[in-house]
């Protein structure tokens, strides 16, 4: 099983690349970002692999980190998710913004992945919004101009769902809405009330 790749960038492609090793030149998949980022034609590179073999085909999936390597293996394990629609959502949202939509419920955010639906963005959040929360998510910047993070805590009732919901009535998206709100109840205190998550949220969005 190929787990890693070390060589010549060949050719690069809408949606792959060709390594050469060796004088071997290896088709890898690979997310938008990643190939943006992983260089030019006759570079060198390195690569995390995917491998997954199928009774009439062999194919290799790479990336540039371990955390969009993991994020890979996630989506792949969620029903009606396959190696082409992972890359998909990987092209559309990194790694952290994959992972703030998620504990955002930010299903617009998701479904502008190709191929991806509202049912297929709502199954992705019911499934791995337990797995979300207990990562560190970045958030906002905040107003001391630092980036804060997230532990994840839940905010699908309380104040700090009801703050979330008042910054998208005010136009905010989701998303944004979640990330202030977050680092609000981070700065204030879980048992900050509503109008003070409101009101540090839009401080935060405004900074």
């Amino acid at each position: 099983m190929i787990a890693l790749l070390k060589g010549i960038i060949a050719e690069i492609g809408l949606s792959h690349l060709v390594v050469d090793v060796g004088g071997v030149g290896y088709l890898v998949y690979a997310s938008a970002g990643t190939l943006r980022n992983v260089g030019g034609v006759d570079e060198a590179v390195r690569l995390m692999i995917e491998t997954q073999v199928r009774e009439d085909s062999i194919s290799l999936y790479g990336f540039l980190s371990s955390e969009e390597r993991d994020w890979f293996r996630i989506l792949y394990g969620v029903q009606g998710v396959g190696a082409r629609t992972a890359l998909a959502i990987l092209s559309a949202l990194a790694p952290d913004q994959l992972a703030m939509a998620i504990a955002a419920e930010d299903k617009a955010s998701i479904t502008r992945a190709d191929g991806v639906g509202p049912k297929l963005a709502a199954r992705l959040i019911t499934e791995l919004k337990d797995k979300v929360s207990g990562m560190a998510l970045p958030v906002v910047m905040g107003t001391s101009g630092k980036k804060g993070m997230s532990s994840g805590l839940p905010v699908s009732s309380g104040a700090a769902a009801d703050a979330v919901s008042a910054l998208v009535n005010l136009g905010y998206r989701r998303a944004e809405a979640f990330a202030a709100v977050m680092m609000a109840r981070q700065e204030l205190g879980e048992d900050a009330d509503v109008s003070a998550l409101i009101r540090r949220g839009l401080k935060e969005l405004s900074a």
